[in-house]
């Protein structure tokens, strides 16, 4: 026996010689990656034609009260609504537990341009509670739901647009910039909030009036394969590709986005309500996905009051995008953006791939009461928004970021990363980047970064500029 063991041991060393190596802890993916996405789907044991309900396929008729109804018959059995090749004009419709909407390729459902259409009911919007617009389709408080098919959800936002432009002529010229997104009311195309277990699968969203998809309160949520053109026939403010708002183990996947505003977005409350709410947004997988026109290829914030933390976003790509790895607040706002990390990134076009800034859009992000109006009579929201945050409380945190693997060409600036004195961007590490740009940009306020096989190629032949920084390792 002890011969036999004086062979084999020299022989396994020999052989393990040859298998590689366990991965590093920093390698190995966090075990909540598994976790992430809808975990259930609702069966299709009846199929429910909205026709059969009185709906209409001439782009004309108001077909809410019929698609509705076949929806509600579909919930007493689980069930799928689906429609025949047509245009079907709808105000706001609720989808149940066990029901899947199905809208397939040659149908298309318009939104109406009415707001009476979209009934008023408590929600959150840019993070705030106030009441709202429902959305053309919305997930409220339900489970096990899925939205799927090769068709088109077409908000026909222009309406809204043109409103919210003449309105925001008349509040700049009275300092209500901060306040105005939100007296301009406007739906959102898609709504999930509060539900769990959500699928939203291959359609095509276009044209919102306000967000496109919004994933609030919300927990174990897939969007794969959505395609949303908000960039048809003008450009929507504010509409937001998708946006996912203090909810947590979301999946998003194999989407193409082109819009007005941040394409792929996180977010967790603003100011004194964001803060008294205090709901994270965490446990984020965002995969394989595509963004075109925009302000944001990948953001976090500016609602940052509850905290966004332990996100993985990779292999995205952006052509054309205003800005690509985004981190933005306000020294009002609060909340920590922790465990972030982004690889395997692609961009062409994009004016700055790297910015971060804790003092974003100032004319939007404090809000001041002009003189002439009366505390006492002012609406609810103007008051949640004008609450006072103690300045401790309102300073956000940036730590603990990291952005490997990325690739950019015809940038503006490479890199504009901006702390505060108070609040200093906290170990970030740049690995493997390489931008090719205007000007190489500058750190400002940071502390313990690591940059490793950084490149940064500028025309005018300058390095980034660091300044405030302690603990920088280039």
């Amino acid at each position: 026996m002890h011969l036999l063991l004086s062979f084999l041991l020299p022989l396994l060393a020999w052989l393990g010689s040859f298998v590689t190596p366990a991965p590093a802890a920093s390698d190995v993916e966090p075990a909540w990656v598994k976790e992430v996405g809808a975990k259930t789907q609702p069966r299709a044991n009846k199929t429910f034609l909205v026709t059969k309900y009185g709906a209409v396929a001439d782009g004309k008729t108001l077909n809410t009260k019929a698609i509705q109804q076949a929806i509600d018959a579909a919930a007493k059995k689980g069930g799928v609504v689906t429609f025949a090749p047509g245009q079907y004009l709808t105000g706001s419709i609720f989808l149940k537990k066990g029901v899947t909407l199905d809208i397939p390729q040659g149908v298309t459902l318009l939104g109406s341009q009415e707001l009476k259409d979209y009934p008023v009911m408590p929600s959150r919007i840019a993070g705030v509670e106030m009441s709202w617009p429902a959305a053309l389709i919305n997930v409220l408080d339900q489970d096990n739901v899925a939205i799927t098919g090769q068709g088109t959800v077409d908000g026909q936002g222009k309406p809204f647009w043109d409103k919210y432009w003449q309105m925001r002529k008349d509040y700049d010229k009275k300092g209500l910039r901060w306040i105005v997104d939100y007296d301009a009311q406007r739906p959102r195309t898609l709504l999930v909030s509060n539900s769990t277990n959500v699928t939203l699968t291959g359609i095509t969203l276009q044209r919102a009036g306000f967000w496109t998809v919004h994933i609030l309160y919300s927990k174990h949520v897939t969007a794969d394969g959505l395609v949303i053109r908000n960039n048809i026939g003008g450009h929507g403010p504010s509409t937001d590709g998708i946006d996912i708002d203090s909810s947590s183990y979301v999946l998003v996947q194999n989407c193409d986005i082109d819009c007005n505003d941040d394409n792929f977005c996180l977010k967790a409350g603003r100011d004194w309500d964001g803060l008294r709410v205090n709901r994270p947004t965490e446990y984020i997988l965002i995969q394989n996905c595509v963004a075109g026109a925009g302000d944001g290829l990948f953001t976090c914030g500016s609602e940052t009051s509850g905290g966004i933390r332990h996100v993985i976003a990779r292999g995205l790509k952006a052509k054309g995008t205003k800005y690509g790895i985004r981190l933005k607040s306000a020294v009002n706002r609060g909340g920590t953006v922790e465990d972030i990390v982004v690889e395997n990134i692609e961009m062409d076009g994009v004016r700055v791939p790297i910015i971060m800034t804790m003092n974003w859009n100032p004319s939007y992000s404090y809000s001041t009461l002009p003189a002439g109006y009366t505390q006492e009579t002012l609406p609810e929201h103007w008051k949640k928004m004008l609450a006072t945050v103690e300045p401790e409380r309102g300073m956000p945190r940036f730590r603990n970021v990291r952005i490997s693997n990325l690739n950019a060409t015809n940038a503006k600036t490479g890199v504009s990363a901006e702390g505060q004195a108070k609040s200093m961007l906290e170990n970030f590490t740049l690995e493997n980047i390489t931008i090719s740009t205007a000007a190489a940009g500058k750190i400002d306020f940071a502390q313990g970064w690591n940059l490793k096989n950084v490149t940064v190629k500028a025309d005018d032949q300058e390095p980034i500029a660091v300044q405030n920084s302690t603990g920088m390792n280039f």
